[in-house]
């Protein structure tokens, strides 16, 4: 698997391809160069750091998103991520590529937050619609109006 999306356009929200994937990382760590590596891990993180502010902008920008696609994307990300992390065990990282990590989880974070309020959201939404759904099939036998009532009768 090449771990590439194509160029398409889902609901107003650009979808750029992930990237190369594994074989950009093996190539460049086959000629032991070390700086060849640090930039195709670089360019994987890149790629994670683009789709992340893609779902955070719909997010924010509530369009209507396709958040298991978003998914997807993330989770090839983070697959090709920790697979060219191996190449680092033992190693020391550059500067440039912990400030990089440093940016990635800062940009995670917000997606975080923008995710857990629309998560929030939804939640409330549903638990409306619950209410509204069972209030509309009840025939108010069992409200607690009634129930109150019959109990001064006892």
């Amino acid at each position: 698997m090449s771990g590439a999306f194509p160029e398409v356009a889902r609901n107003g929200v650009a979808l750029r391809p992930v990237g190369q994937g594994r074989a950009e990382v093996d190539l460049a760590f086959a000629d032991g160069d070390g700086a060849a590596a640090s930039s195709a891990f670089e360019r994987c993180i890149e790629r994670l750091e683009a789709v992340v502010d893609q779902e955070t902008a719909a997010l924010k920008g509530r369009a209507a998103t396709d958040l298991r696609e978003f998914n997807n994307r993330k989770s090839q990300g983070l697959l090709e991520l920790s697979r060219s992390l191996r190449h680092f065990q033992g190693a020391t990282p550059s500067n440039a590529v912990l400030a990089r990590l440093a940016g990635l989880r800062t940009k995670l974070d917000a997606n975080q937050a923008v995710l857990k309020l629309h998560l929030e959201a939804v939640r409330e939404v549903s638990t409306i619609m619950a209410d509204a759904i069972r209030d509309a099939e009840s025939d108010g036998t069992y409200s607690p109006s009634v129930r109150g009532a019959l109990k001064n009768y006892d």
